[in-house]
């Protein structure tokens, strides 16, 4: 047994106030059952939650123990500028030429905290892959039910784009995709050789084989949340699960990171396929595009726009000087496996 990390503490003049200032930085919600006055406040941040809990002792000196802060989506110089206009002040500028280094800023009690580089300048100034996340999961989804939820009612038993099944099906198997994924990082011990064993079965003959089902009475929207569900499940699970965990995938033993973009892969071309059947217009970020073609599909060209590019990766494009794939496959397992096995 071990013990857990539940919040980070911070002692304060004004609990409530300076909670709402790091709810604003970290995009974060304060309990609602704290209210201005009360004796202590909490920022319901992913990870571990932040209390601030009000003292009479004022700051003295220099925290022993500070937050480090890295932006999601903007830059670490956007993000210090965003900081300063929410009430931060500068504490000291460690930023270097090069691109690297990072600005240390004080909250409005004077608590110091660092801001670093983005994952993404981080990534370009070591020369790394930028890594799929949980994050890229549950934002792939959302970005998906939100584009479904606008279709037609009576389009829904048509065929999904070039696929056989109908639409309604083909969201009933990208939602059983997604929780399978989960599944595998499941057990204590994920298992090397086989899927862990949930029934499979199609709902009809020439239908997806799945073990997760909408209740057709519960309408699109219904059907629209459990696709939500599984995405949260995946999400829970990739942002959980110690990246050394390996499981079972018929295209490659994996990790929490393959699975995440699997089932980022999966949910950006069926939901093309959706489009396709429902009438709607779907393009995805070329970025996140471009994140889960260098984790899964190393061998994609490198140039070109990363959306028809996935396209054409999962049989669904064409490419000028590449042959349009007429079955496909990624590769799931780690980079550092793949680059073993090529080396023999």
């Amino acid at each position: 047994m071990s013990s857990h990390v539940r919040h980070i503490t911070i002692d304060c003049s004004d609990a409530y106030g300076l909670g709402a200032f790091w709810a604003q930085v970290l995009d974060a919600p304060l309990s609602d059952e704290d209210s201005p006055g009360d004796p202590e406040a909490l920022v319901e941040a992913p990870g571990a939650a932040i209390l601030f809990v009000r003292v009479e002792d004022p700051k003295q000196t220099k925290n022993r123990v500070h937050l480090d802060i890295q932006p999601q989506d903007r830059s670490r110089d956007e993000e210090v500028e965003r900081l300063l206009a929410l009430g931060a002040t500068l504490v000291g500028d460690h930023r270097r030429p090069n691109g690297r280094g990072w600005v240390t800023l004080a909250d409005p009690e004077g608590n110091e905290f660092c801001v670093e580089c983005s994952a993404a300048e981080r990534a370009a100034l070591t020369g790394t892959r930028l890594p799929v996340t949980a994050d890229d999961v549950t934002s792939a989804v959302r970005l998906a039910v939100d584009a479904l939820a606008g279709a037609p009612a009576d389009r829904w038993d048509t065929p999904a784009g070039s696929l056989t099944w109908t639409c309604w099906e083909t969201v009933e198997h990208l939602s059983d995709d997604l929780f399978a994924y989960a599944a595998q990082l499941g057990p204590r011990t994920p298992p090397l050789d086989h899927d862990v064993p949930y029934r499979w079965a199609p709902d009809r003959e020439g239908g997806p084989h799945n073990a997760v089902f909408a209740d057709r009475t519960a309408g699109t929207a219904g059907l629209l949340a459990t696709l939500e569900a599984s995405g949260a499940l995946l999400a829970s699970m990739a942002r959980t699960t110690t990246p050394g965990v390996r499981s079972y995938h018929g295209y490659g033993i994996s990790d929490p990171e393959g699975f995440a973009a699997m089932g980022v892969v999966e949910t950006l071309v069926h939901t093309y396929d959706l489009a396709e059947g429902l009438g709607l217009e779907w393009s995805p970020s070329p970025a996140l595009c471009d994140r889960v073609l260098a984790r899964l599909f190393p061998d994609a060209p490198a140039g070109g726009d990363r959306w028809t590019v996935l396209l054409w990766a999962t049989g669904r494009a064409e490419l000028p000087d590449h042959p349009r794939r007429t079955s496909w496959r990624w590769d799931g397992r780690p980079p550092a496996d793949q680059t073993a096995s090529s080396a023999g």
